[in-house]
């Protein structure tokens, strides 16, 4: 056990390379692996006293005071619809950082950490409300798991998915006036690809884009996006088709760094903005994200700042590709 809560805190060069570190771990009164990225993973500790607290959900078996933060408990086992854990004594406590916020998962125990390629990391075949898997893969020829955990926090303390009306309101405004600037300027209508492997971050996505009149392709992970990409590139110039790729970081089969760096590499590909869309909040490699080539980071989920960051890469390629049909 040492040996894992010591590599939990060690960084890695991964990153960008199409693999990642798995820390797996089981839940009480299970023998199924389960599995969740080391990048997310700040500490692990034995589980500490956990103090109750009133109007909590169901799900969040209190709070702990950990090196100074009090941070919120959740029963994993609980949350993803199997019985709760009462054996507080020999259980641990997962310490993660997901979407700009801390919080702990309790889980039976842990088991080991281990080097794997996105590659041999498939989708689930299971699909539904009450599914949340966003991964499976084999370990030692043993099913492991890989949970959706930004579904579990959003079932526990759900985010707004909407962009403000401020915001809005200012998006209005900005175009009215480059109507009244440009009224012959003809408008190119291009849409947003989304390639995130969680459902609940594509529907926020998703939701987000609408309500800035912007309409969105959705893929599952970095493989499919790459694949779409080509077959829409055959049709045409990309740039007069996708105004702007969302990415998430953690994918099966591709991650968001390998997609982004395959982009460019593609001269068909290559001019497509790239926003990386991601929950490593916590431990992230800016020099990677440079290195590959996206334009933007954004850790998940805040609307109004994914709004903004979108409609400003949005206008610049706009602004770029009739500097191009000028030139042509």
């Amino acid at each position: 056990m040492a040996g894992v809560l010591d590599s939990v805190n060690q960084l890695t060069e991964l990153v960008g390379q199409n693999r990642l570190e798995l820390l797996l771990f089981r839940l009480p009164g299970r023998e199924q692996l389960y599995g969740i990225n080391v990048f997310k993973v700040k500490e692990v500790l034995e589980c500490p006293h956990l103090t109750a607290m009133p109007r909590l959900n169901k799900n969040v078996r209190g709070v702990a005071h950990v090196r100074g933060q009090t941070i919120s408990i959740i029963d994993m086992g609980l949350a993803i619809g199997g019985k709760m854990n009462h054996d507080l004594e020999h259980s641990y406590v997962i310490i993660t950082e997901y979407n700009r916020s801390v919080q702990g998962f309790l889980v039976g125990g842990v088991d080991r950490i281990v080097n794997l390629d996105w590659s041999s990391i498939m989708p689930p075949k299971v699909v539904g409300k009450t599914n949340y898997l966003t991964a499976v893969t084999q370990v030692d020829k043993q099913l492991v798991e890989i949970l959706d955990v930004e579904k579990i926090l959003d079932e526990i303390a759900p985010n707004d998915k909407n962009v403000s009306e401020t915001v809005v309101e200012e998006f209005r405004k900005e175009e009215a006036e480059i109507e009244s600037k440009m009224p012959d300027r003809p408008r190119i209508i291009r849409k947003v690809m989304v390639a995130d492997d969680s459902s609940v971050a594509r529907n926020q996505v998703k939701r987000a884009l609408k309500s800035i009149n912007l309409e969105s392709i959705v893929v599952e992970n970095g493989q499919q996006a790459l694949d779409k990409l080509r077959e829409l590139a055959k049709n045409g110039p990309i740039q007069e088709q996708i105004g702007l790729l969302i990415s998430d970081i953690e994918m099966p089969e591709m991650d968001g760094y390998t997609l982004t760096a395959n982009i460019r590499q593609d001269p068909k590909l290559a001019v497509l903005k790239v926003i990386l869309h991601t929950s490593l909040s916590g431990v992230f490699n800016q020099a990677m994200v440079k290195k590959v080539g996206a334009d933007n980071f954004i850790a998940k989920f805040n609307p109004d700042e994914l709004a903004k960051a979108v409609r400003k890469l949005m206008d610049e390629g706009e602004e770029e590709l009739f500097q191009a049909i000028r030139n042509n």
